[in-house]
């Protein structure tokens, strides 16, 4: 019989450690610490209750908990004392039918971690969607920590156990999360598609109106039309647009989505979680036969990265009526301009002005998006509320100093441009330190025709600073150029610099983000509010209506634009409920 959350409400703490047991491993302390924060209110608040009790768990505790756990194919496995979760969970993982040679190669990794960190190797070996790692994702997953620093390590350990509890839980209280499959699905299949010379290294990129982009428009297209929505159709700039309608003819209507391209050897889950998670709520709305007292617009953005054309945001661009016609003379890597791409995919370049929404008819918008950060990973928790999207400037630039021999040239008489340029780095980086919420990054740094012996004459560099607001982010970058300015006077060296971006920031609109936090509270799971340091098709819909987004904690450190980009279906099924929840409020609100 499946556990409850109302039996644990009643029980004792030694009972409720007697309900969890198994969940964590030979570790009943943790279910008797978090039966105080009864009673619960949901079971994403139990999880959260457990979670904390293991972070304010003493340092020994917790490296107990660590060491409780058996090592991955290991002498308790062989000597068949696991306990029926972990026997269960390696299992299914296929490490009970290792090759010899893998088992080895296991064995190995299992001592040099060991030795390294003095703790074994702890992984969820059920994996983001619960289904179950194969043994070579698990290899390389293996490989790929060893190389970690001792404390990260041992928060990535403590995570996994967090995640390795958390399929127990849903074991024991027989509970699918159902949506979130679904959603994890739905990107698993998209990531199929990939730009030629990606495909065959097994890599995601789906880059503006190429054959893959153009496939992805049609699976999307397809699965709103599977979903429920009255309308569907791929516009004149590639978006993809489902409509399922109001109640009431001629409603307001909600506006939501996110983008479907790619960075080149990307992840699969920016832009595209914040598709599939409203198509979700369409589909349920669709098997409820219910009708919302407004309409709800779902956009899959055609382009968002501006890796193929350097247009960036195109695709809500399109829709605030920002869209460029000189991005139509840009030509890509092969020569082709965006215009040729889009005769080529059958786009009117007439029919572009059209797109462009009338914001009086529009509630607002809302974004569901990926962290693409550490934040919440770290914090433990699954979901983020934007607060604001920060603003950004970018510069490139140029330290001209004097190039010289390097052995030759004393310390005091060097005018060495790249040196400048160093200080510069330490400097900004000390500065948005101070902000605590500010970021500044040289992401690019060259010394042209550089040599080992010879004192650098040139340093070119770049320059990304982004703040939540625009008062904060002026200021961050007067200081920066002002140390810019007072580095190159004292070594005897000049400065080019060059503005090629500035962002205005776009605070989140205050009764959309309360709508978002209300959704969250509901669920039980703590509120967190944070700002957003990268940009999104939010950013854009700011200039003409009422935003406000949420974030999805995402796995392996929260990277993004990268392969290793994930997050699970747990994760997925609680951003589902949060729209869920926000549309229902929305509703009441517009029936009163």
């Amino acid at each position: 019989m499946a556990l409850s959350i109302e039996q644990l409400n009643a029980a004792t703490p030694d009972q409720v450690a007697a309900l969890l047991d198994g969940t964590y491993e030979h570790s009943p302390w943790i279910a008797q610490r978090a039966a105080a924060a009864r009673p619960f209110r949901s079971l994403a608040h139990l999880k959260h209750a457990l979670v904390q009790a293991v972070s304010k768990a003493t340092d020994d505790e917790q490296l107990g908990l660590i060491r409780a756990h058996p090592e991955l194919a290991g002498k308790a496995m062989v000597s068949k004392t696991l306990t029926a979760e972990s026997n269960h969970e390696q299992g299914k993982a296929g490490l009970t039918d290792c090759t010899p040679e893998e088992f080895a190669k296991i064995q190995q990794l299992n001592a040099d971690y060991n030795a390294k960190f003095g703790f074994p190797f702890i992984l969820a070996v059920r994996g983001p969607r619960g289904t179950g790692l194969s043994k070579r994702e698990i290899i390389d997953t293996f490989e790929r920590r060893l190389h970690h620093p001792a404390d990260f390590e041992r928060g990535e350990a403590l995570r996994n156990i967090h995640r390795i509890a958390e399929i127990r839980l849903d074991d024991k209280f027989g509970v699918t999360p159902a949506l979130g499959n679904d959603v994890w699905d739905w990107q698993e299949q998209l990531s199929q598609h990939t730009d030629p010379g990606y495909a065959e290294k097994g890599q995601l990129t789906v880059t503006y109106l190429t054959e893959a982009h153009r496939a992805c428009a049609q699976q999307i297209a397809g699965w709103m039309r599977e979903a429920g929505f009255d309308s569907v159709q791929i516009d004149a700039v590639g978006n993809v647009v489902g409509r399922y309608e109001g109640a009431t003819p001629g409603a307001k209507t909600l506006l939501t989505g996110s983008h479907y391209d790619t960075v080149r050897n990307g992840g699969k889950y920016d832009g595209r979680l914040g598709i599939f998670v409203p198509i979700a709520c369409v589909r349920e709305l669709k098997r409820q036969n219910r009708r919302l007292p407004y309409a709800f617009e779902v956009v899959g953005f055609a382009e968002e990265e501006g890796q193929r054309y350097k247009a960036t945001f195109l695709g809500s661009g399109a829709l605030t009526g920002h869209f460029d016609p000189k991005w139509l003379d840009q030509k890509d890597a092969d020569g082709i301009t965006m215009r040729e791409a889009r005769a080529a995919a059958g786009l009117k370049e007439e029919d572009i002005p059209k797109l462009q929404r009338d914001p009086s008819k529009y509630l607002g918008f809302v974004e569901v998006h990926i962290e693409q950060g550490p934040v919440l990973t770290e914090l433990d928790l699954p979901l983020g509320i934007v607060t604001s999207i920060n603003g950004g400037v970018r510069y490139v630039g140029e330290a001209i100093g004097m190039a010289s021999h390097a052995g030759t040239t004393p310390m005091n008489r060097r005018r060495d441009a790249a040196a400048a340029v160093a200080e510069l780095i330490l400097f900004a980086e000390q500065r948005a330190a101070k902000d605590g919420d500010s970021v500044a990054t040289v992401g690019m740094l060259e010394v042209p025709s550089g040599s080992i012996n010879v004192v650098p004459g040139s340093c070119k560099f770049s320059l990304d600073m982004r703040a939540p607001n625009n008062p904060q982010r002026d200021a961050l970058a007067a200081d920066v150029i002002a140390e810019l300015k007072a580095i190159c006077e004292r070594r005897g060296v000049r400065y080019t610099l060059e503005e090629s971006m500035k962002a205005s920031a776009a605070p989140s609109a205050p009764a959309w983000q309360q709508r978002w936090e209300q959704a969250v509270d509901t669920l039980g799971v703590p509120l967190y509010r944070m700002p957003s340091g990268a940009g999104h098709d939010a950013m854009k819909l700011h200039e003409v209506m009422p935003q406000a987004m949420l974030f999805v904690r995402g796995i392996n450190s929260g990277i993004s634009h990268n392969p290793l980009e994930s997050s699970t279906n747990n994760d997925m099924q609680l951003a589902v409920e949060a729209f869920q929840l926000l549309l229902d409020n929305l509703a009441n609100e517009k029936a009163h």
